[in-house]
């Protein structure tokens, strides 16, 4: 049947939640080593990694192809193995617990503190700690910082080791430290939409000789380079020269991704922290916070996301709790975890990219407002 009247179409054009910045720079950086043809681990990762030890000051620094390697090749080079335990916040991705699994150890969740929501409280570490405890693993989430100080304390009043997993913490300081740097050892993590993107890929940082070069040693098999000799069972972590051609430009810009992150945020908190039922994570003076996520908490959290997806904006919900997953039901988890249901259930991160511009957090910012029926 035809139509008398024209059809018309509305295309709405979606914000996207998060997005990397790539540019000319990334394409140059990646036609050089292409036309090198050596693009395995090379020069440019040397280069990369030689740029990242500037930024994170490690006195150590291995990139390696995932974060998920990073953190895994920590724990092993620790000695975490079977019977070990290892104490993770219930709220971060679920790579952290699964490196913990990874080494034939068991994860134990503690709840995130009230005031944040995102970070493992200190104050209920003690109470999980028993005999088979090996390490704690803070996780310095959406460019925030766990509370490092208490953290380090009870870890030395415990003999315990610390494994700080920084996946999102690029450039976040914590009383002046890149955390990642603060334990034992620490990762970074560059996947796709990070702060800083190699496609995929990580790095482990410490201070510690010992423990990296126990960390090379398995991210390459259990051998020295150049050599056929396995003295341990190892891996392949390595990192390739086109991961590192991304890194070295994306590095080049990292101060004014974070500088335009923060922007971002700042406006986001003058537009919108009036509102009674929206709250921001609290800023702590320890902290130089990169906002990598810009989260708010609502109690109506599901239903101002759907409003904003119809109306061309995308938004991401909090991590499910690891205490809730199926996958982890046969660990016999005990306790309570309140703050961290609360998190997930009130917890929504707005629109984040770098890229981002004013008119749309503006335009963002209004939805939320009409949301809560405010001008």
């Amino acid at each position: 049947m035809l139509l008398n009247k024209p059809l018309a179409i509305i295309i709405v054009s979606m914000i996207p939640q998060i997005q990397p910045w790539i540019g000319e720079e990334e394409r140059k950086e990646l036609l050089k080593v292409i036309k090198s043809s050596w693009v395995t681990e090379h020069s440019e990762t040397e280069l990369f990694t030689k740029e990242l030890k500037k930024v994170t000051k490690a006195r150590y620094l291995l990139v390696v192809d995932h974060g998920t390697s990073a953190l895994h090749l920590c724990l092993k080079a620790l000695g975490v193995g079977h019977e070990d335990e290892v104490l993770v916040p219930d709220i971060t991705f679920g790579a952290t617990a699964n490196t913990v699994l990874f080494t034939g150890a068991k994860p134990v969740f503690v709840d995130v503190d009230d005031n944040s929501l995102i970070n493992i409280d200190p104050s209920k570490i003690e109470e999980k700690i028993t005999k088979k405890t090996k390490a704690i693993m803070p996780v310095h989430l959406y460019g925030y910082a766990a509370d490092m100080d208490n953290i380090m304390k009870i870890a030395q009043k415990h003999n315990l080791f610390v494994i700080e997993d920084a996946a999102q913490g690029i450039g976040v300081t914590y009383r002046r430290k890149q955390v990642g740097t603060l334990g034992d050892a620490g990762i970074l993590s560059f996947y796709g939409n990070k702060t800083i993107t190699t496609g995929e890929g990580g790095a482990v940082l410490t201070n510690d000789k010992r423990i990296f070069s126990a960390v090379v040693l398995l991210a390459h098999e259990g051998r020295r380079k150049g050599s056929w000799v396995q003295t341990e069972v190892g891996y392949n972590n390595c990192f390739t020269d086109i991961q590192a051609a991304l890194g070295v430009a994306q590095l080049r810009k990292l101060s004014r991704i974070i500088n335009k992150k923060r922007n971002i945020y700042n406006n986001y908190y003058s537009l919108l922290s009036d509102l009674g039922g929206v709250k921001f994570i609290p800023s702590d003076n320890k902290v130089f916070q990169t906002y990598w996520m810009i989260v708010i908490f609502v109690d109506n959290a599901k239903s101002l996301s759907g409003y904003l997806l119809k109306n061309g904006v995308q938004t991401r919900e909090m991590f499910y709790p690891l205490h809730m997953q199926p996958s982890y039901k046969r660990l016999n988890i005990n306790g309570k975890f309140p703050n961290a249901e609360r998190s997930y259930k009130q917890g929504l991160a707005l629109p984040s990219s770098a890229t981002l511009s004013l008119g749309q957090v503006e335009k963002i910012s209004r939805l939320i407002r009409r949301f809560f029926g405010t001008k």
